[in-house]
């Protein structure tokens, strides 16, 4: 059955091509809007994330992941976040991801963000503000993918995982990223990690987040699906 028209970006299969995307993700010398829109897309995906972490109704699939391998070794979350995202840059390789400068800028920004912007969020006291403030975390998030995926100056170690994923199955955008996050929160909860439901809304609704702004970010600035 296919979606209504409303529901039409669960569809999105791919990332558009606008016009501030460079022609090729290891690109050293990208136009400067290009730079700019990737480090706009990475500062709003790390308000995101801050905004996620503030609201503390749970903690991101892939933190539950790593406190499970934290629980299995005895490893130090760092080191087990360090092997995990080590581990997702391997799987690149059969699924012919190429990385470029956004690979770098997306720890180096996003890190950033957390470390100046989230001391200045308040934490919710109910929990339905929490919730509320969980989702629009991952609204932003989406939006801020959506922008700097499209500079396509190369992904962060997950989004290259979802890309990569999309391109050999033809799945859309929004369950292959929904069915990244949900087995990183099945995996990680079965070894001793964490879930809340800020996880759980996190792993659902982030793929349908980001194929949103796909969609919408397409749609307004005319550019072609490639």
């Amino acid at each position: 059955m296919k979606n209504s028209p409303r529901l039409s970006f669960l569809s999105v299969k791919s990332v558009p091509t606008l016009s501030w995307s460079s022609p090729k993700p290891l690109n050293l010398r990208p136009d400067l809007v290009t730079l700019i829109l990737l480090i706009v897309g990475l500062t709003i995906f790390g308000l995101g994330e801050a905004l996620l972490i503030a609201a503390g109704a749970g903690v991101s699939p892939w933190t539950v992941l790593a406190q499970g391998v934290s629980q299995q070794t005895g490893w130090t979350i760092g080191l087990s976040t360090f092997i995990v995202s080590m581990t997702v840059l391997i799987l690149w390789w059969p699924l012919k991801q190429v990385p470029g400068i956004g690979t770098i800028l997306n720890a180096i920004i996003i890190a950033l963000v957390l470390e100046f912007v989230l001391p200045y969020i308040p934490t919710p006291n109910g929990y339905i503000f929490q919730v509320l403030l969980t989702i629009l975390g991952i609204l932003v998030t989406g939006l801020g993918s959506g922008i700097y995926l499209i500079a396509n100056l190369g992904p962060g170690p997950r989004d290259g995982l979802m890309t990569g994923f999309q391109q050999q199955t033809n799945l859309p955008i929004a369950w292959i990223r929904s069915g990244i996050e949900l087995s990183a929160v099945i995996i990680g909860w079965s070894l001793g990690g964490v879930v809340g439901l800020g996880t759980v809304l996190f792993a659902v609704l982030i793929g349908p987040s980001v194929a949103c702004s796909l969609f919408v970010l397409d749609k307004v600035f005319g550019g072609k699906e490639t």
